[in-house]
């Protein structure tokens, strides 16, 4: 498989990953937790786990996701707050139905909700 590397600053450290990988959901995509009671905007999208080994081990092994699969960073909100949410691939199903999110950061990134999704901002993408 061809594989490259890059350096991570959440991970402090580079990682190695597939040249190639299958991201289900794109920037600006409105997705759901599967287990969870949350919600968020993709705004950023790791090739495969790139976040720190601390924060991986932390997670409860009968319930810790691969590391071989897309990582999404999420503008996250619940009932309760916003916040900014890690969530692996296997964990999260499309949400365009549920309506625009709320969260305090979105208009930094994005422009419009529109269609279901977000607009990333001009002068923003790659």
């Amino acid at each position: 498989m061809n594989r490259a590397s890059y350096f991570s600053p959440q991970a402090g450290r580079v990682i190695d990953a597939p040249r190639l990988t299958r991201a289900r959901f794109a920037i600006g995509d409105v997705v759901r937790h599967k287990q969870h009671d949350f919600r968020g905007v993709v705004f950023d999208i790791d090739p495969v786990f790139a976040n720190s080994e601390e924060w991986y081990q932390s997670i409860p092994i009968d319930v810790r996701p691969v590391r071989e699969q897309p990582y999404y960073h999420l503008l996250a909100e619940n009932e309760d707050s916003s916040y900014v949410a890690y969530v692996s691939q296997q964990n999260l199903m499309g949400d365009s139905d549920g309506g625009p999110v709320d969260h305090p950061s979105l208009s930094q990134i994005f422009d419009e909700y529109r269609d279901g999704r977000y607009q990333l901002r001009r002068g923003l993408a790659h």
